[in-house]
């Protein structure tokens, strides 16, 4: 069953989503990119989540591609043009659903996240690693340049670190990672699970009418020239302003009280 790939479960208004096939590191296998998109197809309906929590089983977050199954998709008459062009739209397709989803995406990272799984890592909102955690994007190594998850690094890293790491294949640290902005938090691995969860409840804590807006004019002022991007988000602040629970919270505030919001 798909859903065995992808855990769910609710922790008040958090969502943890756990990757289940620690035998082959989580791979982004046929079956695990089917389970990944029905959980957040769910989750992008569901009004009583806030926050998601993305983790692994096992040893590791996620190794990436299953090139096991990739190999096999050679032996059609076409050598696997066809496969690989499916399997790379569907990759990139759960990729994008993360930041259009309404909740924040939190990854939780251990062991390792390695290419389609550093591309997943990239993909999330905002990330929290255990110290030890390696991250590559390192194709290059095998023959394939790391082209798709090349798109999401190059989102959240600075142009010549991204492109160290994708030309070299080399992994770094989970200090490296934080410095460079692939990851926000570092974690000692025993305490990794309540500080994933401390951001994520963080976070919850907000009005989340407020969070969900913000977060879809945070990745649409992004590709704005500098005048759009501020026209945007001048719009969505007034939208924001005339909510109810906006001007209750704006209230409470000065009188240095807790809000009462709906």
């Amino acid at each position: 069953m798909t859903e065995d790939l992808v855990l769910r479960d609710d922790i008040g208004t958090v969502a943890r989503l756990t990757l289940n096939a620690p035998a082959s590191l989580n791979a982004l296998s046929d079956a695990m990119l089917v389970a990944l998109k029905a959980r957040l197809t769910e989750l992008a309906t569901d009004p009583t989540i806030r926050v998601v929590l993305l983790a692994g089983t096992g040893r590791a977050f996620c190794a990436g591609h299953d090139l096991k199954e990739m190999q096999a998709g050679r032996a059609a008459p076409d050598k696997g043009a066809a496969y690989f062009a499916d399997l790379f739209a569907r990759c990139a397709e759960v990729m994008q659903m993360i930041p259009a989803l309404p909740q924040p995406v939190i990854a939780k990272v251990h062991g390792i996240a390695t290419a389609a799984g550093c591309q997943l890592v990239a993909s999330c909102d905002m990330a929290v690693a255990a110290e030890g955690t390696r991250f590559g994007v390192n194709g290059v190594n095998i023959g394939l340049f790391c082209s798709t998850p090349m798109v999401a690094l190059t989102r959240n890293l600075p142009r010549k670190q991204a492109f160290e790491m994708l030309t070299t294949g080399a992994f770094i640290g989970a200090e490296e990672a934080q410095r460079i902005g692939l990851i926000n938090r570092i974690a000692a691995p025993a305490d990794l699970p309540e500080a994933a969860l401390t951001l994520a409840q963080t976070v919850a804590g907000k009005l989340g009418a407020a969070v969900r807006i913000g977060k879809r004019a945070f990745y649409d002022q992004i590709a704005l020239p500098l005048e759009d991007a501020y026209d945007l988000a001048g719009a969505v602040m007034v939208e924001n302003m005339l909510w109810r629970d906006t001007e209750e919270g704006i209230s409470a505030f000065l009188d240095k009280r807790s809000p009462d919001w709906a």
